[in-house]
Order: structure tokens, then C-alpha cells, then sequence
């Protein structure tokens, strides 16, 4: 049998950073297609905040939800339409990613509560710590008990949906990982930054004395796990 070509990474951008976060280094799309070093054909980029049509679950081989400035309590129409669409990916069983944003937007969608975190904004490369569930989780089984993530929100998740697993925490987040079922987990710190990224989205102002700049970040590994994983779920799909 011949193999159809992979079928590309959705990732659905959720609206657009400030100007000069822009002019400094791109859209969030970029920075995902540079951590994962994709092609052109790998990867299909879907901004439901320009109207644009979520995809087709048959047309792609799971997504990532980015992160954005906006924030999930102002129910903005292009947001909601994204909600209803992770809940029909969850029934589908596509693999899905959030981050950030789109940790916060899978949550609400499934039934979580999110709203400003109480104990203030986390900002920088900052300490997370795993549950012992984290050692039989897919894409974390090879990060160690605690690590350092890329942190920059003021909204949180501060009630996971009923169904939801909450996975690690941090000082002031209780809920930093959530995995929803076998195909679709969130976080809420951005395994696509680097520290350039993390400094281009420092408000006018803030400076190191604002947030940790130094140390060695384990996330990455966990994005590039799961796309590995969508395309063994492809791979798999076509094989039937």
C-alpha cells in the first residue's frame, strides 16, 4: 500500500501579540514552527480572531492552541467558536495541545472556571512540580519530578473541569498541567519560548529584576513529544 502524505499540525493562533512583541520576533506561530523545526507542508495555520474556519478534524493531524494577550473572561465571539471547537476535537479524539490561552480556553471549555490569579502574574523561567501521575503520562514520563518552565499570564485556571487531571503545579498556579483524556492535555506555561521570546513579551519596564531569565528549560521536550505522537496517530489512521 502506498502511504498518503502526513497530515499537517494545526496551529490555531489566538489573536495577535502587541506591535513591537511582533516587530521583535513574530507571531506565535513562529515560535512553534521554530521549535519543531517544520516544514511548510507540516504544519497549517488557522486564526479564528480573522473569521478564519477552524479545520476539519479529517484534514489535520492534531493541533496546538496558542497563547495571546487576550484574555478568556471577555468571551470574545472568535474565542467561544474556538471552545466549541475543542470540545467537538475531545469527542473526535484529536490530539490536542493548549498552552497558555489555550490552556485556560480548553478548561473553560470543558467546564473548568478561569479568571485572574489570585496570587498575582507569573513571569520568567520558574520551578513546576509533578505529580507522581506525571511518570505514566505520555509526553511527561521523561521530564524529571520538578523543572523549569517559561511563564507569562495573569488569568488562570482556578477550578479544572470535573473530568480533568490536574498533573503539576507551581508557587502560585495550582493547576499548570491538565490532561483531559489519552489525546488532549493543556498547560499553562509556553514550551515554544526561548529567552529571547520570554524578553521580546516583558512589558515596557520590566526588566530581570521582574523575572527569572536564567536556567536550563525542560519543556521543549514535552512539545516535541507530542507531535511525535500525532504523527504515529496518523501514521495509525491510515494503516486501517
Amino acid at each position: 500500500m502506498i502511504k498518503s502524505p502526513a497530515l499537517p499540525l494545526a496551529l490555531i493562533q489566538l489573536d495577535v501579540p502587541p506591535h513591537h512583541v511582533v516587530a521583535k520576533i513574530g507571531e506565535q506561530p513562529v515560535w512553534f514552527i521554530d521549535a519543531l523545526g517544520l516544514q511548510p507542508d507540516e504544519y497549517l495555520i488557522v486564526r479564528p480572531h480573522l473569521g478564519e474556519a477552524l479545520p476539519a478534524f479529517s484534514q489535520i493531524s492534531g493541533a496546538i492552541l496558542s497563547g495571546s494577550w487576550a484574555m478568556v473572561t471577555d468571551h470574545a465571539d472568535w474565542s467561544e467558536r474556538s471552545a466549541a471547537w475543542v470540545r467537538a476535537a475531545i469527542d473526535a479524539k484529536l490530539p490536542l495541545l493548549g498552552v497558555c490561552y489555550g490552556h485556560q480556553l480548553m478548561a473553560y471549555a470543558l467546564g473548568g472556571k478561569v479568571e485572574d490569579n489570585p496570587n498575582g502574574w507569573e513571569r520568567g523561567l520558574l520551578p513546576l512540580v509533578c505529580n507522581a501521575q506525571t511518570q505514566r503520562d505520555s509526553l511527561l514520563a521523561a521530564l524529571p519530578a520538578t523543572f523549569n518552565v517559561w511563564l507569562s499570564h495573569r488569568q488562570t485556571v482556578t477550578a479544572p473541569p470535573p473530568q480533568a487531571q490536574v498533573l503539576a503545579q507551581s508557587e502560585k498556579d495550582g493547576c499548570q498541567i491538565l490532561r483531559y483524556s489519552p489525546y488532549a492535555l493543556s498547560v499553562q506555561f509556553h514550551p515554544e519560548f526561548t529567552q529571547r521570546i520570554m524578553r521580546a513579551c516583558l512589558p515596557d519596564g520590566a526588566g530581570n529584576s521582574d523575572a527569572r531569565l536564567e536556567g536550563e528549560d525542560w519543556a521543549r521536550e514535552l512539545l516535541r513529544t507530542f507531535y511525535l505522537q500525532t504523527q504515529r496517530i496518523d501514521d495509525q489512521a491510515q494503516g486501517a
